[in-house]
């Protein structure tokens, strides 16, 4: 298995008054394609700033974090701007779709942004993989939570990114969507060889991870058992 996204020796501090708090101690971590990964833990214990630095939208105080084996967090905004657009998809709590866009401009965005050509038959397999296809036309006010976070999961593995972050992507919906959404998600995630890092503070979504890991204290250790 190729290593798609990896921590070596971060570190994160943050100067608060005259104390240093040192959110995220020396974290070394890999996630390798088809993998989707698990991150729990307490309010506080440091999740959010190992998601930001990890997707390159934090720098971490000392160490690395390498994207494919390239570097990627040492690169300045705009580098990491243009390596996110291509090779990193998110999937958040709030499905971030853009309200005056239907399901289907949604995506095509990401052509214009890109000045790309529309991959429509990779359009039309996802939204038949996620059931989505009946309310392409629609905007995302009209569907259900559960119907909003399948179109977020189509969002974010149409341009094909090589990670996936999903940040409490069941936090919203009831048992049976939240589920649904997760298998999913798992599904896709081996199927595309992607590597996915999800946080959750659902722990019945765990079985559908092949590792889990618990950040307490800033400190990530991997749970044996799930």
């Amino acid at each position: 298995m190729k290593p798609l996204i990896e921590m070596k020796n971060v570190t994160k501090d943050f100067l608060q008054g005259d104390n240093i708090i040192n959110a995220l101690k020396k974290t070394n971590f890999v996630a390798y394609e088809g993998e989707l990964i698990g991150i729990i833990g307490p309010s506080g214990s440091g999740k959010s700033t190992f998601l930001t630095i990890l997707g390159g939208l934090q720098k971490p105080t000392t160490g690395e974090v390498l994207l494919k084996d390239q570097p990627f967090s040492d690169l300045n905004i705009k580098e990491k701007s243009k390596i996110r657009l291509e090779n990193i998809g998110f999937i958040l709590q709030s499905s971030n779709l853009i309200p005056f866009l239907t399901i289907k401009e949604q995506m095509v965005l990401y052509n214009k942004i890109t000045n790309s050509e529309v991959n429509q038959k990779w359009m039309d397999e996802l939204f038949l993989k996620l059931d989505v296809e009946k309310f392409k036309n629609k905007y995302p006010n009209e569907l259900s939570g559960g119907e909003r976070q399948r179109s977020a999961i189509a969002k974010a593995l149409y341009h094909q990114p090589s990670v996936i972050f999903a940040d409490e992507p069941t936090a919203s919906l009831d048992t049976k969507r939240a589920f649904e959404v997760v298998k999913l998600l798992a599904k896709e995630t081996k199927d595309q060889k992607k590597a996915t890092i999800m946080v959750t503070h659902d722990e019945r979504m765990l079985e559908f991870c092949n590792k889990v890991y618990e950040i307490v204290d800033g400190v990530i250790s991997e749970r044996t058992n799930k």
